[in-house]
C-alpha cells in the first residue's frame, strides 16, 4: 500500500521560511508526479507546485520566486521550500503523487501538515 506522508509544517512570522517534505513509502515502482495543493476550510484547494517525471516544474503565480520544489528520487521524497511566507500562504498544504505499484498508476494524497503564518 502506497503513503504520501508530509512533514514539517507549523507557525513562523510573516517573511520566514519553512520546509514542507513529503515522503512516499510502500510498494513503489515508479512515479509518474508529485504535486503539492493548499487548502483553506470553506474555500477549495489550490494547486501550488508540481514536479513532473522528466524534472519539469510548474508553480502557480502567487508563490513564483518565493517557493522552490525538489526531489530526492533515492528517497521517493519532494520538498518544498517556502521564502519570504505570508499571511495569505496560511493553510493545510497536501502532498499529491501518481504512482505505479507495480499494477497500475493511482492517485495518492497525503493526510496535510498545517502551515500558519503569522502578520
Amino acid at each position: 500500500q502506497v503513503q504520501l506522508v508530509e512533514s514539517g509544517g507549523g507557525l513562523v512570522q510573516a517573511g520566514g521560511s519553512l520546509r514542507l517534505s513529503c515522503a512516499a513509502t510502500g510498494r513503489i515502482l515508479a512515479i509518474n508526479k508529485m504535486l503539492w495543493y493548499r487548502q483553506i476550510p470553506g474555500k477549495q484547494r489550490e494547486f501550488v507546485a508540481r514536479i513532473n517525471l522528466d524534472g519539469s516544474i510548474v508553480y502557480t503565480d502567487s508563490v513564483k520566486g518565493r517557493f522552490t520544489v525538489s526531489r530526492d528520487t533515492t528517497r521517493n521524497t519532494m520538498y518544498l521550500q517556502m521564502d519570504n511566507l505570508k499571511p495569505e500562504d496560511t493553510a493545510t498544504y497536501l502532498c499529491n503523487g501518481i504512482i505505479s505499484d507495480g499494477n497500475s498508476y493511482k492517485n495518492y494524497w497525503g493526510q496535510g501538515t498545517q502551515v500558519t503564518i503569522s502578520a
